[in-house]
């Protein structure tokens, strides 16, 4: 990519001091540069597809988000930003996905177990009250 230089503004002509008058009694100017502000490369998300795929692979769901994840990483190297921003965000959504996902299973199993946990001691309970002799006849 090759930048097209556009040529300096004119600078005005020197212009003198008239007799009598010094610097004090003229105006002062002050320069200001404006600089295109500085945009941060976009996110990766490679840290979190990481955790995602360690520790909540849900339907591999980390597993993609890494894979986008590495691909954003390079696009980012190579200097395309607007797809490094693209695959960094479908790394984002995966993440988040997996983890809502990995979040509603353990809710599902914490009360699958309590209810199981009840329904035994339900059980307990009624043998304990209702005791059914076995034995010879």
């Amino acid at each position: 990519m090759e930048r097209v230089r556009t040529p300096a503004p004119a600078i005005p002509p020197y212009e003198p001091l008239m007799d009598g008058l010094d610097m004090e009694g003229k105006t002062r100017s002050t320069v200001v540069t404006v600089e295109n502000p500085v945009v941060p490369p976009p996110r990766d998300h490679l840290a979190w597809s990481l955790c995602t795929t360690l520790y909540a692979n849900v339907c591999c769901l980390g597993f993609l988000a890494l894979v986008f994840s590495v691909k954003s990483r390079d696009r980012k190297v190579l200097g395309d930003y607007s797809g490094a921003l693209s695959y960094g965000s479908t790394a984002k959504y995966l993440n988040i996905t997996a983890h809502l996902i990995n979040i509603f299973l353990i809710i599902l199993v914490i009360a699958l177990v309590a209810s199981g946990t009840i329904m035994i001691a339900n059980i307990f309970n009624h043998h304990q009250q209702h005791p059914e002799f076995i034995g010879p006849t």
